[in-house]
């Protein structure tokens, strides 16, 4: 048995997700368009707002919403194989994998780039000439400069 109808503001209390998220999700179809009442307010049942707390909960989890798509349909379809959801996880995976070495790579480099800049009144500063492509990350040698006010010695920068 179904408890009473939530209108939109109550369907987002209750699934953690955003009355604007609700929107979107119906206009993307992720979601079906939900009842209307005679006035054309929204109205949801518990089964629409679990179905919102699986989308979050995968949202969370950093599935995009071509996957999530995926997802709910094998989650609906309970004659499907579990491997399927498997790949799909596996997949995913590997992109945050992925996602996660670029991320890594990104903070090395900027902790280099602060090492290297002075941090004082000078106006030179690495940080805004690698931004601004004067200057290059990798592939360049030190300079006597940087080389020596380095606290990690060789920096690669110019």
């Amino acid at each position: 048995m179904e408890l009473q109808a939530m209108n939109i503001g109550q369907a987002a209390e209750a699934s953690g997700v955003s009355a604007k998220m609700i929107r979107h999700y119906e206009q993307v179809g992720l979601v079906p368009p939900p009842r209307r009442t005679d006035a054309g307010y929204r109205q949801y049942k518990e089964s629409e707002v679990h179905m919102l707390r699986f989308i979050r909960q995968a949202r969370d989890l950093g599935f995009s919403i071509h996957e999530i798509s995926e997802l709910v349909g094998l989650w609906q379809d309970r004659t499907r194989p579990s491997r399927l959801v498997k790949a799909l996880a596996e997949t995913h995976i590997k992109a945050l994998d992925a996602k996660a070495q670029e991320l890594l790579a990104m903070k090395a480099t900027l902790e280099t780039l602060v090492l290297c800049c002075h941090g004082d009144e000078r106006p030179d500063c690495p940080i805004l000439e690698t931004l601004s492509g004067n200057a290059s990350v990798a592939g360049r040698g030190p300079t006597a400069e940087h080389s020596t006010n380095s606290p990690r010695g060789n920096t690669g920068f110019k």
